[in-house]
């Protein structure tokens, strides 16, 4: 196994050339969308990498370019912009989540999104150019890839829906219902960011319940 790190924002990266540690789980959900040939299969071993975030690390930072998509095996990640000196998380990703700034990735192109980790993460990763290789290579892949991109837009175009309700405890609500884990995983600052709301009010909407 290649071994790689370096220490950035307080953090220290490992990057891990995949020669064999357990990747079950991601295989699953992508079988789960397409079956996979064998070559396929065997070709995402070898260019898979791993990364460990740890704890308020960046898997990504605003103006500069998304260059990997990745899935979660496990913890939790933020979205954020910065808007007048204040932070606005616009969405959460955890185990099982493929994550990636969508306009900075597919335009490749500096974004103005960060991505933080709120919890120490594991993430299995391949940059942009190795993506369409396989694109190119392996046509499953195209169906894979399409499936996986309609469905951030479809939690995207859900959380405009969500920040249309008028009522801050129906937007609490719908969290719950949804995500509840998020309600217990998330920081208060970073939920009420979330849920267009201020800690106040979130405290007092969680009293309630």
């Amino acid at each position: 196994m290649h071994v790689t790190g370096r220490y950035l924002n307080n953090t220290y990266s490992f990057s891990y050339q995949n020669n064999g540690y357990c990747m079950d789980d991601l295989f699953r959900m992508l079988e789960s969308i397409h079956p996979m040939t064998d070559a396929l299969k065997q070709h995402l071993y070898g260019v898979l990498k791993e990364q460990l975030l740890v704890k308020k690390g960046f898997l990504l930072e605003a103006g500069h370019i998304s260059r990997r998509v990745c899935y979660v095996k496990e913890g939790l990640l933020r979205c954020y912009y910065t808007i007048a000196d204040a932070d606005v998380s616009s969405w959460f990703m955890k185990e099982g989540d493929v994550i990636f700034s969508v306009e900075s990735f597919l335009l490749q192109i500096p974004g103005y999104e960060s991505i933080q980790a709120l919890e120490d993460t594991i993430v299995y990763y391949i940059s942009y150019n190795e993506l369409q290789h396989i694109y190119k290579i392996y046509p499953e892949f195209n169906f894979i890839g399409r499936v996986l991109t309609e469905k951030y837009y479809v939690l995207s175009e859900q959380r405009v829906r969500t920040m249309r309700m008028q009522r801050a405890i129906d937007r609490y609500e719908h969290l719950m219902a949804n995500h509840p884990d998020l309600i217990l995983r998330v920081p208060a600052k970073y939920l009420a960011s979330y849920l267009g709301l201020t800690e106040v009010t979130l405290s007092k909407i969680k009293a309630k319940q």
